[in-house]
C-alpha cells in the first residue's frame, strides 16, 4: 500500500498541471520551493522513482548528458505515439506526435524488420527560437 503524503500529492499535482509535459527533478524541487515546501532533492527523486514503478509517471532518459525527464502518465496519452526532439543549442526537449513519423516507424518494421521505440527516439537539431537568435 502506498502512503499518501503531502509531498507526494504536491508532486503529482505539479506533474498533472505541467503543460510542457517533461519535468526534471530540479523542476519539481523549484516548484516545491516556490510553494514554500521544504523537500530535499533525494526525496523528490525517490518519490518520482516510486511513481514510475507504479506506472503513474513515465521516465525518459534522452541521453547521457541530460537529466532524466518525468511525465504524468495520464498526460502522455494526450500525445499518443510520441517521438522527441532535442535542441542542440538550448537543450529543450519537445514532444513530437506526427503521423508521418508513425508511418516511418511502420516502414522500418515492415521493410527492414526493425521496430523503433518512439519513447526513446530522439531527433537532434536546432529549435525555432534558437534559430531566430542566430539570424
Amino acid at each position: 500500500m502506498q502512503y499518501k503524503t503531502k509531498q507526494r500529492e504536491l508532486i503529482i499535482e505539479f506533474l498533472r498541471s505541467s503543460t510542457d509535459g517533461h519535468v526534471t527533478v530540479n523542476d519539481v524541487c523549484g516548484f516545491l520551493r516556490d510553494e514554500n515546501h521544504s523537500v530535499g532533492q533525494a526525496t523528490v527523486y525517490r518519490q518520482l522513482e516510486k511513481m514510475v514503478d507504479e506506472g503513474i509517471v513515465t521516465k525518459y532518459i534522452i541521453d547521457q548528458g541530460s537529466p532524466a525527464c518525468f511525465e504524468y502518465a495520464a498526460n502522455s496519452h494526450v500525445h499518443g505515439t510520441c517521438f522527441h526532439a532535442k535542441c542542440d543549442k538550448c537543450g529543450k526537449l519537445f514532444h513530437i506526435s506526427c503521423d508521418e513519423l508513425e508511418q516511418l516507424g511502420e516502414h522500418l518494421e515492415e521493410h527492414h524488420g526493425f521496430r523503433i521505440n518512439p519513447l526513446r527516439t530522439v531527433f537532434y537539431g536546432t529549435c525555432s527560437s534558437c534559430r531566430e537568435l542566430c539570424e
